[in-house]
């Protein structure tokens, strides 16, 4: 049964066992969440900016997708605090930096923003040690942002601006035995980069990067 409280929320939207949907209904802002929410789902809406309390208190939450609204900003203390947190679905909006994240994450969709290597901290994706998929295309990467953590399965920076790959971008030039086993997929075309002028870049991995060459 719901409470009195959630009743506003979950009449906008539809909430079905811990499951907030609120595709499509022309929201401004993040509305207040049920306790038990563990997935919200605000696509294609009016949002523009997601605030320190928006997500507070929210243990359970797992799941943040917000594809194809006109999000420019993401308060620093938003998110980092979520301890469940695993899917961040932030495509298509407006975000010029992304914020600290918690380091249970597995898989971020930042696709199709106007995120330069500027508005990625130094070292951000380093100690989410679960991260499997990180999704960048369609922004404004100057470079490959370093270091990948060991568990990533997935890149994808398709048109960005990356211009140079080095020996120790994806491998360990200092370890010739060194293996990536876990990465499977880069994708790098729509980069104004020739991939086959650093062969040795990609030694250590399961497959070379769709690119140019």
């Amino acid at each position: 049964m719901l409470l009195n409280s959630c009743l506003p929320t979950c009449l906008l939207c539809t909430c079905l066992s811990g499951s907030v949907y609120c595709d499509d209904t022309d929201i401004k802002n993040i509305p207040a969440l049920p306790k038990d929410t563990t997935h919200f789902y605000g696509r294609f809406n009016k949002l523009t900016n997601i605030k320190k309390g928006d997500f507070a208190g929210l243990n359970h939450l797992k799941r943040i997708d917000v594809t194809g609204n006109r999000i420019s900003s993401i308060d620093e203390d938003a998110l980092r605090q979520l301890p469940e947190l695993v899917d961040l679905m932030v495509a298509s909006n407006e975000l010029v930096q992304l914020p600290e994240l918690p380091k249970t994450m597995v898989s971020i969709d930042a696709s199709y923003n106007k995120l330069n290597s500027s508005g990625i901290k130094t070292e951000a994706f380093k100690d989410l040690n679960n991260l499997e998929y990180l999704y960048l295309a369609g922004n404004s990467l100057n470079y490959v942002p370093l270091p990948l953590p060991e568990s990533l399965r997935s890149i994808n920076l398709q048109n960005n601006n990356v211009q140079q790959i080095n020996d120790d971008t994806f491998c360990n030039s200092k370890d010739i035995h060194y293996v990536r086993k876990a990465l499977e997929l880069i994708r790098l075309d729509g980069n104004p980069i020739n991939l086959s002028k650093t062969p040795s870049a990609y030694i250590c991995l399961p497959h070379v990067p769709y690119g140019n060459y």
